[in-house]
């Protein structure tokens, strides 16, 4: 491991590498290479597309789909079997597709480093060293790199000498701000470290290589996206309904032939019925809908809010949501520091002390050669305005990693210069003519305003002869503090109270330092608790709001952690640092100006990186998951109910109470009339909390209800049996057949109105999707039979006697439906 091998002075490191100051041979360097191999991400073997498009049938889900195509092919119902055959095909194709776009995420992996470094080579062992390009494939072990501003890290280096080197890898650590890098063999391991993926923001640096290709922390923050992702929420769910639906298709004709052979010596000929009822069980429209409803919310949210979700099943996931993992820089806080007060010695405000710190940014902008503006010096010149102009600079030195002071000098009276120092307090105090006492207290100051999560500037000025120089300034005289505070997020405290009131709690990941985290967070109105950093989660990140110090692992082992405890994880990530959590989560978002890696990774990619967008896409997310709930709690309670008082029926009639062609006419009715739930718009209850799709919750509402519509279904039987004509009524079959169907269907309708999760349709509202297609669906009911499309499937038209008795019994079961549907409301949490 790199760490491993940059571990001691920076003699030991050199031997282990077997390298020197002057850099390898050229023999050297080809040896190594061949060893070691190129300084690339390894190649992934992917597989041919008919490989992934059979791969996919293994899915419970595509299994489902296969199974329904076979059995409505079996029963010769070749339309619906084409149909769902196709489904079947789609499904694979959109798995592929999504294993492809992985492949391609690490293809952008590699694009992210630059392609050529410049190392020191020799051509032999007595030749002196000389810089050369060199592509980054080629790095080995034991290379002198050298390093210059702007410049991409392209391995993991130990550094040799640095000046003033500050390094940008917030990439892979998730601090916002530039990090010294001090080459002395005092300095911890960890700082004297650079790390491939960084950038050089200023300064330069002489750095040998101790990791290339896959040893790299680069590398090793991307090995979890190599592997599959982990089924989310909405995987999890349709997989348990779906193997539960497979097991009840497969017991169904098995019982229904043993039954009506045992009691009614009936066999084979009752084998297309028991297939058509088996059929009847399952939710046919199930792929339909849940596609339909997640493709409707994804174009919707796509065209209102500009947020693109990649993986449809992630619409869903994102409104089962329950804890929203984010970093805070770019997140909570613009990438961007602000002055929060300027504080004389005493503590007390002093607007002197902000102008001379602008003063001394000011003159060194224009003076020092800088590869780009200070973030701190813009800040001090955007809170003071237009200061620096009325003076003449005279020199400048910038800040220096290892002074950390930053020196600026304007022409004073004749012969006389005034020099600015600005810097760490620690430092700038050492120059300050102060007693002891005083410097403690100031020291003290210093650190209660950095406790409280500020950053903290010290001031001073001094008067000096123009021949001084600038860099030595010493007797500076203490002016006092400039704090900043990183500049928040416009719409984040109202887009967290949102997430609040949604059921969401909001998790900060971050690399920075405990105490700047939980400032953001009480500036924000989110309670930081307890602020941990990484290193003390030993037993899971638990009710922890804030994890501080997370390197890439740290985050992606917190996801997980909450995964497993039973959180619905979505991650807001944008950095190489953010892939691995964002492959963990069950949705990973990132913005559109995320680097391409982290874009790749993500299922919902945003406009901007903003909280306020995410909360849009968890409503439509909970509006698309409130229709397909509708739609289950419908269809497998009304499909159970039939199947139950068909088999019922079935064993106490001499003829079949339905023909196989009738069960699928009624079953194709009744599916084309529910494809309204995909527009249909959920009640403000389904809104309000993280939407899950429950196996064992449905299958127990199913059961509950279906009871019920089954006890209405044979007291519909017994009506037409005895209350009629006596028990000699049911010798016409075409009737009986006739009379049922029309019953079934006008339950259905009711059960579509009464079972929905939607808002309630009533007097002066115009009736909504739901509604028209069950008033359609009752229509086919009473139509059907009399038409000739109703004799051709052997049914007839009906006395009018025949519909008053089973009106009772339909307007009965809505009171009961409606009775039981407020009381399981009732006790829902």
């Amino acid at each position: 491991m790199a760490s491993e091998t940059a571990e001691g002075t920076t003699l030991e490191v050199l031997r282990r590498l077997e390298s020197g100051p002057r850099g390898l041979t050229e023999t050297e360097a080809a040896t190594r290479l061949t060893a070691a191999g190129e300084n690339t991400l390894p190649d992934r073997r992917t597989p041919s597309w008919p490989r992934r498009c059979v791969r996919a049938l293994r899915d419970p889900f595509t299994a489902v789909l296969l199974c329904l195509g076979v059995v409505s092919a079996a029963v010769a119902s070749w339309g619906t079997a084409v149909v769902i055959l196709a489904l079947v095909a789609v499904s694979c194709v959109l798995r592929a597709s999504g294993e492809h776009r992985a492949d391609r995420s690490l293809a952008a992996l590699r694009e992210l480093v630059a392609g050529t470094a410049t190392v020191l080579r020799r051509p032999g062992p007595a030749d002196p060293p000389g810089p050369r390009e060199v592509p980054v494939a080629e790095l080995v072990p034991g290379d002198v790199l050298r390093l210059g501003p702007g410049d991409l890290v392209a391995a993991d280096v130990r550094l040799l000498r640095a000046r003033a080197l500050m390094v940008h890898q917030g990439a892979l650590t998730g601090e916002s701000a530039p990090v010294a890098k001090p080459a002395t063999d005092d300095a911890p391991d960890e700082s004297r470290l650079c790390f491939q993926g960084s950038t050089v923001a200023s300064g330069s640096a002489t750095a040998v290589v101790v990791a290339t290709g896959t040893g790299t922390r680069f590398a090793a923050a991307h090995r979890i996206p190599d592997a599959p992702r982990a089924g989310g929420a909405f995987d999890r769910s349709v997989h348990g309904i779906s193997w539960v639906l497979i097991r009840f298709m497969l017991l169904t004709p098995p019982l229904v032939l043993m039954a009506n052979a045992t009691l009614r010596d009936r066999g084979l000929e009752t084998l297309p019925f028991a297939v058509a009822v088996a059929v009847g069980l399952t939710p046919e429209m199930l792929p339909v809908i849940v596609t339909t409803c997640l493709a409707r919310g994804a174009t919707l949210l796509a065209r209102a809010h500009a947020v693109i979700v990649t993986r449809l099943p992630a619409l869903h996931d994102l409104g089962a949501v329950d804890v929203l993992c984010v970093d805070k820089t770019g997140t909570l806080t613009q990438d961007r520091p602000v002055v929060e007060k300027a504080l004389d010695p005493a503590g007390r405000d002093d607007p002197e002390v902000l102008r001379w710190a602008a003063v001394g940014a000011w003159w060194t902008l224009q003076l020092a050669e800088l590869p780009a503006p200070d973030a701190l010096d813009e800040a001090l010149l955007e809170a003071a305005g237009a200061v620096g102009e009325e003076y003449d600079g005279v020199d400048a030195v910038p800040f220096d990693p290892v002074r950390r002071i930053a020196t600026a000098a304007v022409r004073g009276d004749l012969g006389r210069h005034t020099v600015v120092v600005t810097g760490a307090a620690e430092a700038v105090l050492e120059r300050c003519a102060t007693p002891p006492g005083e410097h403690d207290r100031l020291l003290a100051l210093t650190a209660r305003e950095a406790d409280s999560g500020l950053r903290v500037l010290a001031v001073a000025t001094a008067d000096r002869p123009a021949g001084a120089r600038t860099a030595d300034a010493r007797g500076l005289t203490f002016r006092g503090l400039v704090t900043f505070r990183d500049a928040l997020a416009p719409t984040a405290a109202e887009a967290l109270r949102a997430l609040a009131d949604r059921g969401v709690t909001v998790r900060v990941l971050t690399g920075d330092h405990p105490a700047t985290a939980a400032r953001a967070c009480r500036d924000l109105g989110l309670d930081p608790g307890e602020v941990r950093t990484a290193a003390q989660l030993v037993d899971g990140p638990g009710e922890v709001t804030v994890v501080a110090r997370c390197t890439p692992e740290d985050k992606a082992r917190v996801v997980t952690a909450l995964r497993a405890a039973g959180h619905t994880v979505g991650y807001l990530g944008d950095g190489v640092n953010d892939v691995a959590a964002l492959r963990a989560a069950d949705v990973g978002i990132a913005p559109r100006s995320a680097v391409g890696v982290a874009r790749e990774s993500a299922d919902v990619v945003l406009a901007a990186k903003d909280l306020t967008a995410i909360g849009h896409a968890i409503t439509a997310g909970r509006h698309a998951s409130g229709n397909i709930a509708s739609y289950l709690r419908v269809t497998l309670s009304s499909n159970l109910g039939n199947v139950v008082a068909m088999l019922g029926a079935g064993l106490l009639l001499p003829f079949l109470p339905m023909l196989p062609a009738q069960v699928l006419a009624q079953n194709l009715c009744f599916d084309a009339a529910q494809l309204a739930f995909a527009h249909d718009r959920p009640g403000a209850a389904a809104l309000r909390g993280p939407a899950v799709l429950r196996p064992r919750s449905f299958l127990r509402f199913a059961v509950g209800f279906g009871m019920l519509n089954a006890l209405a279904d044979l007291a519909t039987f017994a009506v037409l049996a005895l209350a009629l004509n006596g028990p000699d009524a049911v010798d016409d079959e075409a009737v009986f057949h006739s009379a049922w169907f029309t019953e079934n269907l006008l339950t259905q309708a009711a059960v579509m109105l009464l079972l929905r999760t939607g808002r309630r349709e009533g007097p002066g509202r115009v009736p909504g999707p739901v509604g028209l297609a069950a008033a359609g669906l009752a229509a086919v009911g009473l139509l059907l039979p009399p038409s000739p499309l109703g004799s051709a499937l052997g049914m007839t038209a009906l006395p009018a006697a025949y519909y008053l008795l089973p009106a009772v019994v339909l307007g009965v079961y809505a009171l009961a439906l409606t009775a039981a549907r407020t009381r399981q409301r009732r006790r829902q949490p």
